[in-house]
């Protein structure tokens, strides 16, 4: 189980530091097809077993800069490229740095998708500040919830524990509830 309880009070403009613990373009493990993926700093869920528990820092890695946002809309611009993917860290504790990405995304490579990881449950973050619901609404699949070491199960797909879900958020916007992903990987 995570360690630290969700608190309305966890705002990226108190913690944030604007650090990325690191990216990895061209990859195939973080969501479907070939992504570029940015593993933002900071996360205060500190999940038990957590993966990167490295990435729990907030000054982790290096900061965030436009050359950065450059590199990866230059990555994200090839043909074989699906989408980009946020990974943490925190990426709804990380809303400056996401949202300045994934906007550019949007207006300039339109077509690609974007897939995200958070401790976050889908109805916490619709329940969250202005700037969580907004990075929410650019994002097409969520993977929410945190991890639970005690319902890890290394067979779902995109997902380490089975509490967390894989949804469809334009889906579950519009039904005002969780809409699993039905994508082609999806179990």
């Amino acid at each position: 189980m995570h360690r630290t309880p969700v608190r309305e009070s966890w705002l990226a403009s108190r913690v944030s530091q604007g650090h990325v613990a690191d990216y990895k373009p061209f990859v195939f493990v973080d969501g479907e097809g070939v992504r570029c993926s940015l593993y933002v700093s900071g996360c205060l869920f500190q999940c038990e077993g957590c993966f990167n528990e490295d990435a729990w820092s907030f000054r982790c890695g290096e900061p965030y800069t436009l050359e950065m946002e450059q590199r990866i809309l230059a990555d994200l611009a090839h043909p074989a490229v699906q989408g980009l993917s946020l990974v943490g860290g925190e990426p709804f504790l990380n809303t400056g740095t996401c949202l300045s990405l994934v906007r550019r995304m949007r207006a300039e490579l339109p077509g690609k998708d974007v897939w995200c990881w958070t401790g976050y449950t889908l109805e916490q973050l619709l329940a969250e500040s202005d700037d969580k619901r907004a990075l929410l609404e650019e994002i097409d699949v969520l993977v929410d919830g945190p991890f639970d070491l005690a319902r890890r199960d290394l067979t779902l797909a995109f997902r380490g524990s089975r509490n967390q879900r894989v949804l469809d958020v334009p889906a579950s916007l519009a039904a005002g509830a969780a809409v699993p992903w039905r994508g082609a990987a999806a179990s």
